[in-house]
C-alpha cells in the first residue's frame, strides 16, 4: 500500500506548488486505506524519555502540524509522530509563497512562521485518539504577536499534559522573528524555570510528561555550552537536534532559490545539524538522550546519526525526494548493521562516531 501510494502521488505532487502538494499529502493520508503496521523487529526497539518507541524512526515536526493524521503516519511504519509546531491562539502564518523545494541540493526552503489552527483545535483532536497505542510528541511554539512567549509554552504544557507523550519546546525557528533569543542566557533559564514547573504540577493529575528542547543548528560552541548546561540544570528529558538553518552554503546548485528567506533543510543541513549532534551528545555526558533531525535521506544518513550520539532520528524534507519508502528503508539498513554486527540493540551503536566526528574540521556551510 505505500508503495502504490508513492507511485501514484509523488510525480503529481511534483508538478504542485509546494504548500499545495503538503496539504495534499495530508488529506490523501486521512483517507488512505491503511493497514495496520507489520510487527516491529525487537532490535529496533529504543527505550528513551521513559518511553518504549517500536522504533527509532519519527516523522519530524511540520508535516502534520494540527494533529490531523498521526496515526495514519503510525500505520505507514514510523516508531513516533511529532505533531505541532502548535501555537496557543489560532495565526496565519506568513504570507504566500513561503515554502521552496531546491530540487537539485534535494533541499527545502520554509518560512512558514508557525501557522497553526491553535491549541484548542489540536486538542480536540489529539483527545479523541485517547486510549489509542503509538507515541505522539506535541511540539509548541510561541504566538508571533504574544507579550510573554514564554507563558505560551507554559500554557501548552498545561494544556497538553492529559494528551502528549512528550512536549518538544520549539525556540529555534528562524521564522518568528526574536524567537531564538529564548536559547540565550537568562532567558533561556527562565523559560526552563518555567516549563519545567509547568510539567511537574501538571503531573500530579496526568503523569510525568517528557520535556525535549528543540535547538538551532546554528548555535555557536559557547552557545551550545551555555545551552546543554542549563538543561542538564533544569533536568529536561532530552533535546532535538536540530532545527532548520539559516546559513546557505555557497555549494548549493539551486542558486535562484537559495536565496529566498528562510530556514533550509533536507540534505544540505546534513554536515552541520550532524557535527551539532555530536557537540551536544558531547556535553551531554549521557544526561538524557538525544534526537538527530537533519538531512536524513537513506538508512546509512540515518545510522550515521546514530553513531553521532542520536537514540531517535526523525525525517521529513527528505520524503518530498526519497517517498514513503524511506521509512522502511532506514530500518533495513539499520538491522542490517545490528545483524552484522551481532549488536543486541541500537544502544550498542549511539555515539560510536562521536570522537571522531568532533575531531574533525568543522562543515563547509560558507
Amino acid at each position: 500500500m505505500m508503495g502504490l501510494l508513492d507511485a501514484l502521488a509523488r510525480p503529481l505532487m511534483g508538478f504542485m506548488e509546494a504548500e499545495n502538494a503538503h496539504r495534499f499529502a495530508v488529506s490523501a493520508l486521512k483517507w488512505a486505506p491503511l493497514p495496520p503496521p507489520g510487527e516491529e523487529d525487537a532490535l529496533l526497539a529504543m527505550r528513551a524519555f521513559g518511553l518504549n518507541f517500536p522504533n527509532p524512526v519519527g516523522m519530524a515536526a511540520g508535516f502534520d502540524k494540527n494533529g490531523e493524521v498521526p496515526d495514519a503516519l503510525l500505520r505507514l511504519g514510523f516508531g513516533f509522530v511529532e505533531v505541532g509546531t502548535v501555537t496557543p491562539l489560532p495565526q496565519p502564518g506568513n504570507p504566500r509563497p513561503r515554502l521552496f523545494r531546491l530540487s537539485a541540493d534535494e533541499g527545502v526552503i520554509n518560512r512558514l512562521g508557525f501557522n497553526s489552527e491553535g491549541a484548542q483545535a489540536l486538542l480536540h483532536r489529539l483527545a479523541k485518539r485517547t486510549g489509542r497505542s503509538g507515541i505522539v510528541g506535541v511540539n509548541v511554539g510561541a504566538n508571533k504577536e504574544s507579550m510573554d512567549r514564554i507563558a505560551d509554552y507554559v500554557s501548552q504544557i498545561e494544556l497538553f499534559a492529559p494528551v502528549a507523550s512528550y512536549f518538544a519546546c520549539n525556540i529555534s525557528s528562524p521564522n518568528t522573528p526574536g524567537l531564538r533569543d529564548l536559547q540565550q542566557g537568562k532567558v533561556f533559564d527562565e523559560l526552563l524555570a518555567r516549563v519545567m514547573d509547568a510539567r511537574a504540577r501538571m503531573s500530579r493529575q496526568a503523569g510525568t510528561t517528557p520535556v525535549l528542547i528543540k535547538i538551532a543548528p546554528d548555535l555557536t560552541l559557547s552557545e551550545l555550552d551555555d545551552v546543554v548546561g542549563a538543561a542538564r540544570r533544569y533536568r529536561v528529558d532530552g533535546m532535538i537536534i536540530g532545527n532548520t538553518t539559516v546559513v546557505r552554503p555557497s555549494w548549493l546548485r539551486d542558486r535562484i532559490t537559495a536565496n529566498e528567506a528562510g530556514g533550509l533543510s533536507g540534505r544540505p543541513l546534513f554536515a552541520l545539524a550532524t557535527r551539532m549532534l555530536a557537540e551536544t551528545f558531547v556535553r551531554a555526558e549521557g544526561a538524557f538522550p538525544l534526537i538527530g533531525v537533519g538531512g536524513i535521506d537513506s538508512g546509512a544518513t540515518a545510522l550515521a546519526k546514530i553513531r553521532a550520539g542520536a537514540s531517535l532520528v526523525q525525517i521529513y524534507s527528505s520524503l518530498v525526494f526519497r517517498g514513503l519508502g524511506l521509512v522502511s528503508d532506514i530500518k533495513f539498513t539499520l538491522l542490517d548493521s545490528l545483524r552484522k554486527g551481532r549488536h543486541a540493540g541500537l544502544t550498542e551503536l549511539v555515539g560510536k562516531d562521536v570522537a571522531a566526528l568532533t575531531a574533525e574540521d568543522w562543515p563547509d556551510v560558507k
